[in-house]
């Protein structure tokens, strides 16, 4: 289980896989200088809900993996983050988009 520290230290905990994921969509968007929201439900054993913060280039932010490899990224997972990174919603943290064999 990875995590982001955010601000003034507050830890989200996310599946390293995942964060992998995030950390390419949310490096992009501060690279562009661009304010956005980071949207999750709670991981089973928290409370029930979701939450959601402010993402802002000049707030201290760092990923922390428990990995030591960085995982092989889905490109179409990485679009859809993207997608919602780009809406007035904000990053929807949403499962894994996988790619289906068409037929």
């Amino acid at each position: 289980m990875g995590l982001i520290q955010y601000g003034s230290g507050d830890e989200i905990h996310i599946d390293d896989r995942a964060l992998a994921h995030l950390k390419v969509v949310i490096a992009t968007k501060l690279r562009r200088n661009e304010s956005f929201t980071l949207s999750w439900k709670h991981a089973d054993g928290n409370p029930v809900g979701r939450s959601t913060i402010w993402l802002h280039p000049s707030i201290p932010l760092r990923f922390t993996f428990e990995e030591p490899e960085a995982p092989q990224l889905n490109v179409k997972w990485i679009e859809e983050l993207m997608h919602s990174a780009n809406s007035t919603g904000g990053i929807m943290l949403v499962d894994e988009v996988l790619d289906t064999p068409e037929g």
